[in-house]
């Protein structure tokens, strides 16, 4: 048993508002420098929608993740995006990388037009201009341009999950004007079996071995971009300035000083938990190998138990913490994730196993139907790679809740697997949760939490694993 301590995330889709103070957050704070205006690191898409970069789901188009190969009968995973072989034909370019019409070409506005407008009897208007060429523009499209009920029906239609649902679904879901959609944050998911970090022709992605975030070494980076075209959920940025890649680094510096990152702090609708989960890095090709049906809860059963001491010893040989250890036991990941089996994966069937789970969101607070907000095959096609049961579980779960805490009636949560104790602890860690209580992190610098860990396993007469960081 390999144990690791992963930071991981929870974003509850039931109390997300679509408010993007997230988005606002990030942006000011990470990319509002030249060559990173088209980068959204943290996004709020709308769902049914074609998300940004533009159908960025369909992998027919973009190839990535990865893939269970065929040829040699054994089943091993390979990435969808190149072979060893190929990919030395892609170095300089790749057909299946996004361009910028796929992102949007970013602008902004001639706000001269309004402070040094003559007085008139018309009200004037900022003349919007390119952020990348300086001339007027035509918008036409956006990161979040199909936002809410304002755009077309046209945008939601092109959704590639929508494929999973029948036609009469389809027609029922846009029979009353888009009413009927979801907001989906979307971040890197810092994944445990990262395609970006196996795809680098450079070695400059890596995982840090303290806390499993993914980061670009800028010195080793050479602009390939083969990480945004590994990335199956395209995370992964090129930076048009300086030639090198650039993703969400989870707000580390942040981090080593206990803080929640920007997007996690900033969040209106309180919809975002974050804490340490340990996994058994040993099965992380076998998990993610698993049959469609068997995905979800195969990555689930790869999150260990933080309070078995059989865990807590492999763990501390490993070279974990013991502050992480114990920042693993209150972690409100673990308690969504595996206690309550509430929290699923964004698109696991792209086997990168994602460190960031979603909890499926309810019909409206005033509905008493045991229905889904959205066809459940539609929810099932994002959160449980393709396995309804999953999905409907954790739906019948939350209906349970809800109804448990409106009549205090225990019958309420028959079928459901939870006792009143766990239906309230969920009410309460949704509802009424403190910022100490949904992020959970470990507040020590990150030099302070490698010796520590050095001077553990020196203690156990072993040597050095926790690798120094490589850069940002």
């Amino acid at each position: 048993m390999d144990v690791r301590a992963q930071t991981s995330m929870v974003f509850h889709l039931d109390k997300c508002i679509g408010c993007h103070t997230c988005s606002i957050a990030c942006k000011n704070l990470w990319t509002d420098r030249a060559g990173t205006e088209y980068m959204w690191w943290n996004n709020v898409e709308t769902k049914p929608g074609t998300g940004y970069p533009t159908r960025w789901e369909d992998q027919e188009i973009w190839r990535g993740g990865w893939e269970k190969a065929t040829s040699s009968g054994n089943g091993h995973l390979q990435l969808r995006s190149q072979s060893r072989v190929s990919g030395l034909f892609k170095l300089f370019y790749n057909t299946h990388q996004p361009g910028l019409d796929d992102y949007y070409e970013p602008w902004t506005y001639r706000y001269g037009d309004l402070f040094d407008a003559p007085e008139g009897d018309q009200q004037p208007t900022a003349v919007p201009v390119s952020q990348i060429t300086g001339k007027p523009i035509d918008i036409k499209a956006g990161p979040n341009w199909d936002d809410d009920l304002s755009g077309s029906p046209i945008y939601a239609a092109n959704d590639p999950n929508l494929d999973a649902i029948s036609e009469d679904e389809r027609q029922a879901l846009f029979a009353i004007e888009r009413m009927v959609m979801m907001y989906l944050p979307r971040i890197c998911n810092h994944c445990a079996n990262p395609v970006c970090v196996a795809s680098c022709p450079s070695g400059a992605m890596y995982k840090r071995g303290e806390d499993g975030i993914v980061l670009t070494s800028q010195d080793l980076c050479r602009g390939w971009r083969a990480c945004v075209v590994g990335c199956p959920y395209k995370k992964t940025y090129f930076n048009w300035k300086t030639g090198k890649a650039e993703k969400c680094i989870l707000c580390y510096p942040r981090l080593e000083t206990g803080q929640a990152p920007a997007c996690f702090h900033a969040c209106v609708g309180r919809i975002r938990y974050m804490g340490v989960v340990l996994y058994d890095a040993s099965r992380i090709e076998e998990v993610a190998s698993a049959p469609l049906e068997s995905l979800v809860d195969g990555q689930r059963s790869l999150l260990l138990d933080p309070f078995d001491p059989a865990v807590i010893a492999a763990a501390e040989a490993s070279g974990v913490a013991a502050q992480m250890i114990a920042a693993a036991q209150q972690s409100p990941v673990w308690k969504f994730v595996r206690e309550w089996g509430l929290a699923l994966p964004l698109h696991g069937e792209y086997r990168t196993l994602p460190m960031l789970f979603y909890v499926p969101p309810l019909l409206p607070v005033m509905s008493r139907s045991t229905e889904s907000r959205l066809p459940l095959r539609y929810l099932a096609s994002l959160f449980g790679a393709g396995n309804t049961s999953v999905v409907q579980d954790s739906l019948r779960k939350l209906m349970g809740v809800r109804e448990y805490r409106r009549t205090s009636d225990a019958h309420a949560l028959d079928g459901t697997g939870l006792t009143p104790p766990q239906a309230d602890a969920i009410y309460r860690l949704t509802a009424l949760a403190t910022l100490e209580e949904r992020y959970v992190l470990p507040p020590l610098q990150r030099e302070a939490m490698i010796a520590a860990a050095d001077e553990q396993r020196g203690n156990a007469g072993l040597g050095r694993t926790v690798p120094p960081g490589r850069g940002i």
